[in-house]
C-alpha cells in the first residue's frame, strides 16, 4: 500500500508579512512602521523563512531592541513563517527629512502645536505659589491617571532648576533626535521631556530668563508630541518667568492650582493664580493636597489646618469673575512618597489607596471637559 504524500508546506505570501508589519508601532513615534518608511525590504523563502530590512531613525536608537521584537513577534504570527530574521540599517539623511515631512507636515520648525488655532489638545499648567505642596507629585499621578482612561497624554517638566518628574515617572533614557526633531521617552503610556534628561548627573541649571524661555520654546516646538489629548506642565512655584512665557507661547493653557490647606500655601496660591488675571488665562480649578492624615481608627487629623483649597478657589474666583472648582482633595498618603521614589505614581502602584481615589477622581472632572475655545475659528461669516 503505497504512503500517503504529505503535502509542501506554503511558504506565507510577501502582502500577509507586510500586513503584519503595518500592527508593528514604533516605540518612540507610535505610529507603524510601514507608515513611516522604515521597512526597508521584505523577503520570503520558499521555506516559509523571512528576512525583514528595517531603518531606525538614527544609529543609537535607544528602542532598537523592542522594535526588533515587535517586528519578530508579529511576522511569526503569519501562516507559514517558519523564522524570522531582522536586519537593522539606518535611516539617510533624505529619509529623516522625508519623516520629518510626514510627521510635521509643511510646519516651521520653531511652531508650537498647541499654540495653532486647530490646535485639539488641552493644555494645563499646574501652578502653585510656593514650593514643597506636592505639585510634581499631583503633576505626574495626573498624568498617569488620564493615559490610563486611553488618553494620549505630554508632560512638560517646566520646573527647571527644580526638576524632579523623570524621576517620578522613572524615565532613565535619553531623548533621541531625527532631524531637528527630539523624540521623549515614554513612561507609562505618557510622554516626557525634561532638562534633567540633557544634564548629566544631578547637575545644577543655572540660567537667566531667556535662557529658561528658550528652553520652553524648544519642549513646546521641537519635541515631537504627535496627537496629544492632554498636554500637562509642572511649572515652578511663584509667578516667574517660566509662568509668563508659558502665557506667551501657549496662550489657550489653564491654569490648575495646587495648594495645601496652610494658611501661608493658600496665601501664596492666591497671588499664583491671580496672574491669570494680567495674562488672560482661564483657571481650570484648584487641588487641595496634604488635606488630612487618616489615623487607625478611623478618624482625621488635619496636619495643616483645614478649608484652604476652598478658600483658594472662591477668592479666585471673585477676583477673576469666574468659576473655580474645588477639583479634589488628596490626603497624605506614604504610598505617594513611596510611588514618587519608585517611579511609579501610585495611581498604578496602588489603585485602592485613598490618595489615588481622590488623584483619580480630579483626572476624571479634568477629562470631562471640553476643549477650550481659546484662540479658535469657529467658522463664522457675518450677514449681508
Amino acid at each position: 500500500m503505497s504512503q500517503p504524500v504529505t503535502p509542501a508546506p506554503v511558504a506565507p505570501a510577501e502582502d500577509a508579512v507586510r500586513a503584519a508589519l503595518a500592527t508593528v508601532d514604533d516605540p518612540e513615534i507610535r505610529k507603524p512602521i510601514t507608515d513611516l518608511g522604515m521597512v526597508e525590504s521584505v523577503t520570503v523563502g520558499a521555506d516559509g523563512a523571512v528576512r525583514v530590512g528595517v531603518l531606525l531613525t538614527v544609529a543609537g536608537c535607544p528602542m532598537k531592541a523592542e522594535l526588533s521584537r515587535g517586528v519578530t513577534e508579529a511576522v511569526s504570527r503569519v501562516p507559514g513563517v517558519t523564522a524570522v530574521d531582522v536586519h537593522l540599517g539606518v535611516m539617510s539623511d533624505a529619509q529623516r527629512s522625508e519623516l520629518r515631512t510626514t510627521l510635521r507636515g509643511d510646519a516651521p520648525a520653531n511652531e508650537i502645536p498647541f499654540a495653532q488655532p486647530g490646535s485639539r489638545t488641552r493644555v494645563y499648567a499646574v501652578a502653585s505659589g510656593k514650593g514643597g505642596v506636592g505639585k510634581s507629585s499631583v503633576t505626574v499621578n495626573l498624568a498617569a491617571a488620564l493615559a490610563q482612561k486611553g488618553l494620549s497624554v505630554g508632560v512638560v517638566d517646566a520646573d527647571i532648576y527644580g526638576f524632579s518628574v523623570p524621576r517620578m515617572l522613572g524615565v532613565t533614557g535619553k531623548p533621541t533626535q531625527v532631524d531637528q526633531m527630539i523624540m521623549p521617552p515614554i513612561a507609562h503610556d505618557v510622554k516626557v521631556i525634561s532638562i534633567g534628561m540633557f544634564t548629566p548627573g544631578n547637575t545644577a541649571v543655572v540660567w537667566r530668563g531667556p535662557m529658561l524661555h528658550r528652553a520652553l520654546q524648544q519642549f513646546l516646538a521641537d519635541v515631537f508630541w504627535g496627537d496629544l489629548d492632554v498636554l500637562l506642565m509642572d511649572l515652578p512655584p511663584g509667578t516667574g518667568d517660566i509662568a509668563i512665557s508659558v502665557a506667551q507661547l501657549v496662550p489657550s493653557a489653564e491654569l490648575l492650582v495646587v495648594t495645601t490647606p496652610q494658611l501661608a500655601a493658600r496665601e501664596v496660591a492666591e497671588r499664583a493664580g491671580s496672574i491669570a488675571l494680567q495674562t488672560h488665562q482661564q483657571i481650570v480649578g484648584v487641588v487641595e493636597n496634604m488635606s488630612w492624615l487618616e489615623l487607625p481608627d478611623g478618624s482625621r487629623m488635619e496636619l495643616f489646618g483645614s478649608g484652604g483649597g476652598q478658600a483658594v478657589a472662591d477668592s479666585l474666583a471673585a477676583s477673576t469673575g469666574t468659576r473655580v472648582p474645588l477639583l479634589g482633595q488628596i490626603p497624605i498618603d506614604q504610598t505617594v512618597r513611596e510611588g514618587g521614589d519608585a517611579g511609579t505614581p501610585v495611581v498604578l502602584s496602588d489603585p485602592d489607596s485613598p490618595a489615588s481615589t481622590a488623584l483619580r477622581g480630579v483626572a476624571d472632572a479634568l477629562a470631562a471637559r471640553q476643549r477650550s475655545l481659546v484662540g479658535k475659528s469657529l467658522g463664522l461669516t457675518p450677514a449681508r
